[in-house]
């Protein structure tokens, strides 16, 4: 015999949740295109509204934070709160110290994150939400600032709060006008918004940003330079004028760059001999057993500081149509050699 359990456990059973049922199957592409439209539309609407007339007191809650001594502590309850994730990241991204507290979470110890100093950014639609409420005491008693971002300006949250970023919408973009939809992009808007206006305020800057982004792509492109990825040393490939182009071809392969550079007795850069100029020696039949590199090689090769950024020498190699360049220092001296493979490898192309 059935169970109960397990009719209600089964999607095609009689005790199937409502929401799980197929709906409207032979709805046409088109009708769902309308729809997305619709939404983008209502949406967008909304965002229009909001930079029209930004909140009054957008100026006091960008001071508040700036004022801050501690952390901007962000919170909110169900959709509100994964747009509040998103908003402390952004802060904390941009030179704004800050991170995301659960509300529920709050009222059973995690209040113990604040501390003297902070602000707390309070994200409620309705700005009655119980859990978020339930931290005004505690916020109260630690004397800290508050700002609440609230589509309802007359609510409990925003009448306790120091400042308000109101974010009512005409209408959610959900055809139910029930589902957070319209109403948290302008909070996640207005978030941003917040975020960059704090970013300027600062003077933040591009090293500021890499500092703060060390592993990610923009980071590499924005912190790297070619001293970190430079070959040096015994992993340069180097010959001298005088080599044979048959054992400057060996250093080449030894070392794996495609090509090798040829230099002084005490290291200065005298030339470069690529993939590119081996062709034209073999076009030309020269015999490579015989023949001297530096009858040759390529007299003053692009050169680069070791200093410079590394997305500035990819920059470089694309400008001129090349794979690798040679690191000097000011004096000419041969200290580093980089290939696009380097580049590729970081993670900077």
């Amino acid at each position: 015999m059935t169970s109960r359990t397990s009719k209600a456990l089964n999607p095609k059973g009689p005790l199937a949740p409502p929401y799980r049922a197929t709906g409207n199957t032979s709805i046409t592409d088109e009708a769902l295109i309308k729809r997305g439209q619709t939404v983008l539309g209502i949406e967008s609407q909304a965002l229009a509204a909001l930079a029209k007339t930004p909140p009054s007191a957008f100026a006091k809650a960008c001071r508040l934070c700036l004022a801050c001594r501690g952390r901007v502590i962000v919170t909110g309850m169900g959709k509100s709160g994964h747009v509040g994730h998103k908003i402390a990241a952004t802060l904390a991204s941009t030179g704004t110290p800050a991170f995301f507290i659960h509300p529920a979470e709050a009222c059973h110890g995690d209040l113990g994150m604040l501390v003297e100093g902070d602000v707390v950014l309070a994200i409620s639609y309705s700005g009655e939400t119980e859990e978020i409420l339930a931290m005004l005491p505690r916020i109260k008693r630690l004397g800290l600032t508050l700002i609440a971002l609230t589509g309802f300006p007359q609510s409990r949250l925003a009448q306790s709060s120091d400042a308000v970023l109101e974010a009512s919408v005409a209408q959610e973009a959900c055809s139910l006008n029930l589902a957070p939809t319209a109403s948290t992009t302008v909070a996640l808007a207005l978030g941003d918004a917040l975020a960059v206006a704090l970013l300027e305020a600062r003077g933040f800057t591009e090293d500021d940003f890499a500092h703060a982004h060390p592993s990610g792509r923009l980071g590499r492109r924005l912190w790297l330079r070619v001293s970190d990825l430079m070959h040096t040393g015994e992993r340069i490939p180097a010959v001298r004028p005088e080599t044979q182009i048959g054992q400057a071809l060996m250093e080449m392969t030894q070392k794996g760059l495609g090509m090798t550079a040829i230099t002084t007795p005490e290291g200065v850069l005298l030339g470069i001999f690529t993939d590119g100029d081996l062709r034209r020696v073999l076009d030309r039949r020269l015999d490579i057993h015989d023949c001297r590199i530096d009858a040759v090689m390529t007299v003053d090769p692009k050169t680069i500081p070791s200093t410079t950024l590394a997305v500035e020498a990819l920059n470089l190699m694309e400008q001129h149509q090349i794979s690798a360049l040679l690191a000097t220092a000011p004096s000419g001296i041969l200290i580093g050699a980089i290939n696009m493979h380097d580049l590729l490898r970081a993670g900077v192309v």
